[in-house]
C-alpha cells in the first residue's frame, strides 16, 4: 500500500496529476481544490489512498491526512463512492465539510457537482455522530464539537440553529445561515453573535 508520495508534478489533468518520483510517474486522482494548488514542475507531497481491484490499481491524492480521512469517511455513507467523495472535497474544504455536517447543512453539500438533495441529506445524517481520525487534534472539528456541546462555546452553533428555527425558518435555512455566521465570526463565537449574524444572512 502507498500512503504518501513526494516528487515533482509532471502533468496536471482534469481530475488527476502525474507525480514524478525518482523517474517513476504515478497517476493520482485528486479533488479539484488540490489540483488548483499544484503547478507543473513544482515539488509536491500527496497523501495517498490506494484502491486495488482485479483489473486496476488506482491512487487518490490529497493535500493532508485529514482530507484523506474525510474521503474515506464519506464512502461509509450509503450510495457514496470515490467519485462522489472527490466531488464533495472539490467543493468544500475539510473545515467547511465539518461545519456542514455539524449543522446538518445539506445545502452546502449539494453544491458539489452531481450531488442531489437525497444524497446530501444522507451524508449529513449518517455522519452527524462521526468525525475523521485526527480532525479534533487538527482543529478542523471545532464546529462539529460546538454543535454537540463539547466546544469552547458549548452548543453555540446548535443553539443558534434552534433559535432561528423557532423564529419560523426551516432547519435547512437556519443551518445554512449559521454556517455562514461561523465562517464570519469564528468558531469560538457565542450563540447570540451567531443568531445576530444568521438573521442578517437570512435577510439578504
Amino acid at each position: 500500500m502507498i500512503g504518501k508520495l513526494k516528487g515533482t508534478i509532471d502533468e496536471i489533468g482534469e481530475d488527476h496529476v502525474v507525480l514524478d518520483v525518482h523517474g517513476v510517474g504515478y497517476v493520482a486522482y485528486c479533488p479539484g481544490r488540490v489540483l488548483a494548488r499544484l503547478a507543473v514542475g513544482e515539488a509536491a507531497v500527496l497523501f495517498i489512498e490506494t484502491y486495488v481491484r482485479e483489473d486496476a490499481i488506482r491512487l487518490y491524492g490529497f493535500s493532508s491526512v485529514l482530507e484523506r480521512e474525510w474521503f474515506r469517511l464519506l464512502q461509509s455513507v450509503q450510495g457514496v463512492g470515490a467519485k462522489v467523495s472527490l466531488a464533495v472535497l472539490s467543493t468544500l474544504s475539510p473545515s467547511e465539510l465539518s461545519n456542514a455536517v455539524a449543522l446538518q447543512d445539506k445545502t452546502s453539500i449539494s453544491r458539489a457537482p452531481g450531488i442531489g438533495p437525497k444524497v446530501a441529506q444522507r451524508i449529513v445524517s449518517e455522519l452527524k455522530t462521526k468525525v475523521p481520525a485526527g480532525a479534533m487534534e487538527a482543529g478542523e472539528g471545532m464546529a462539529f464539537k460546538q454543535a454537540v456541546g463539547e466546544g469552547t462555546a458549548p452548543g453555540a452553533a446548535a443553539d443558534a440553529v434552534s433559535a432561528l428555527a423557532n423564529l419560523g425558518y426551516s432547519r435547512e435555512q437556519a443551518a445554512t445561515a449559521v454556517n455562514a455566521a461561523v465562517k464570519s465570526a469564528g468558531e469560538d463565537a457565542g450563540s447570540a453573535t451567531l443568531i445576530k449574524l444568521g438573521l442578517k444572512e437570512l435577510a439578504r
